[in-house]
């Protein structure tokens, strides 16, 4: 068989604090815009992320990609980088970079993928909430 293409996923968390705000705004802009989100105190998440690849079943070892360095890459490049941070004050990534969740999920897209074989295809599903999730696939 030939063209077995076929997606995997690996789910992780992440616990991180950030705050909303575009210093190009007033105070004012800025409250009406994020709202509580703007908080000068920061808040915080627990974010959900789930990860996946896309690529052709490997005939030997009937893999996409080995679980456990999908694992190991998303513990050293996501979790170890995020978790338990605050994304404006710790992050470089986010020095000139609203920390909104299209934000990280884009950063993190990127950590990844830089990471990752060429002939593999990688999305980034991030929930901010149960409810406010984002996916992004490089595009």
């Amino acid at each position: 068989m030939s063209n077995r293409i076929i997606t995997v996923y690996r789910e992780a968390h992440f616990n991180a604090a950030h705050r909303l705000h575009q210093p190009l705004w007033t105070d004012e802009e800025n409250k009406i815009i994020f709202g509580k989100c703007n908080n000068p105190h920061y808040h915080g998440h627990n974010y959900k992320l789930i990860v996946g690849v896309t690529g052709e079943i490997d005939p030997l070892s009937g893999y996409v990609i080995d679980m456990k360095i999908l694992s190991k890459l998303i513990k050293d490049e996501v979790e170890e980088h995020f978790d338990h941070k605050n994304l404006n004050e710790e992050l470089s990534e986010f020095n000139s970079l609203n920390p909104t969740v299209e934000n990280i999920a884009v950063v993190i897209w990127n950590r990844l993928s830089s990471k990752l074989s060429p002939s593999l295809k990688l999305s980034i599903q991030l929930y901010e909430t149960d409810r406010n999730y984002v996916q992004y696939t490089g595009n």
